[in-house]
């Protein structure tokens, strides 16, 4: 089915599907290991690649590549990639196409892991890493080495939504001859299509709103063929690969993403405006509030604000915690994309291992407060979350 005049919602549902002789009508689940060969000389040539087929699960399923293509079509590549999680697929991306020797220039903005990633692991692999100002195009420039590889950055920010301008710092890697590769978690391709935007790659954790249930765990990595099947050749060796089972459950998840997205933005986008209203509250950093700093930007690279709000109390850490435990509709976890609204304390979960000087750093404050909304009523959770705030009592 040719997908070039559909528009992307008709593409998530309708999107490639690998169908059996049995015309199912929903996607086929195939919870094997292994694939038979019809006979010795097909296996070899499996094998060699000169006949395209299935041969083992770690190196491809019909239901992963189902869910990989899909995806890969959604955000406007030419192939996609999928993987056991969003950080596999980061991980992936950066020994695949990083060697020793290499530099790589980041946000410092970036969610916790992968800063751990970036400060403790790459290092041991002799990768060179550089963390500049998620905003400031000056500090990228600066930082450009002859030997710089790649540009890693996460757009919106985890937690404070800053933007980065993919388009800029897509010409500022290519000018160097670097790739710039872009985390998309936040937005998904339902509000955000970085390849679009000239970015090499872009990485997202399905296991936030693709899944959208909270359920399972996955990631995908999209971009060139070229690109993909670079890292596949590291992602099959490794074994980094997602799971049929995962891979069936976030094919229907990838049938309802713009859907939710688009009420959950809406959900966001009211809970902030009530939050920027009350005098507990420091500051709420929100892409969909008129009067956020970078609102072109916005409108530029985004069709959405998103579903995440984080927001600062006065108090610090102590009143956070209070806020935190006097919800009740909100879910105490540190997931987020899910119909359930969620909470969580950056300063001590999501970036809890990062030093207190590189969270200040970061713009991380301890009365900083993430929400990740949902598809309750938005009523209902304003009120949750104005019973909370007049519990404050430091």
């Amino acid at each position: 089915m040719s997908t070039l005049r559909l528009h992307p919602e008709t593409i998530a549902i309708r999107g490639v599907k690998e169908q059996t002789s049995y015309n199912e009508h929903n996607s086929a689940l195939f919870l094997t290991s292994s694939f038979m060969f019809d006979d010795a000389k097909t296996g070899a040539a499996l094998f060699d690649g000169s006949t395209q087929g299935f041969t083992y699960t770690r190196t491809n399923n019909p239901t992963v590549a189902a869910f990989q293509a899909r995806v890969a079509q959604l955000e406007q590549g030419e192939a996609g990639l999928a993987t056991a999680t969003g950080m596999a697929a980061i991980n992936a991306v950066f020994l695949a196409l990083l060697k020793t020797g290499d530099h790589l220039v980041a946000s410092k903005s970036l969610f916790g892991t992968t800063i751990g990633l970036l400060n403790n692991i790459l290092p041991r692999f002799g990768i060179e890493v550089t963390l500049v100002s998620q905003t400031d195009m000056a500090e990228w420039q600066a930082a450009i080495r002859p030997n710089t590889r790649m540009l890693f950055v996460e757009t919106p920010s985890n937690p404070l939504n800053e933007l980065a301008d993919i388009a800029q710092l897509a010409e500022l890697a290519h000018r160097h001859q670097a790739l710039l590769v872009v985390d998309n978690s936040f937005l998904s391709s339902a509000l955000q299509q970085p390849l679009r935007l000239g970015a090499d790659l872009s990485v997202q954790s399905a296991t936030k709103a693709i899944d959208g249930h909270g359920r399972v765990m996955g990631g995908v990595i999209c971009g060139s063929a070229a690109l993909i099947n670079e890292i596949f050749l590291h992602v099959r060796t490794t074994g980094e690969v997602l799971s049929p089972f995962n891979a069936w459950v976030l094919l229907s998840g990838v049938e309802t993403l713009y859907l939710r997205m688009e009420k959950q933005s809406v959900n966001a986008l009211e809970v902030a405006q009530f939050l920027s209203t009350q005098p507990q509250v420091v500051a709420v950093h929100y892409t969909g509030m008129t009067n956020h700093p970078q609102k072109a930007l916005v409108q530029k690279q985004q069709q959405g604000g998103g579903i995440v709000v984080a927001f600062e109390v006065k108090g610090g850490e102590q009143a956070a915690w209070q806020v935190i435990d006097t919800l009740t509709l909100f879910s105490k976890t540190a997931n987020l994309g899910d119909v359930k609204s969620t909470v969580t304390h950056p300063w001590t979960t999501t970036h809890g291992r990062m030093a207190p000087e590189a969270k200040l750093d970061a713009g991380i404050q301890p009365g900083l407060i993430r929400l990740s909304v949902g598809l309750e009523h938005a009523a209902d959770l304003k009120a949750d979350l104005s019973n909370a705030l007049s519990q404050i009592n430091v």
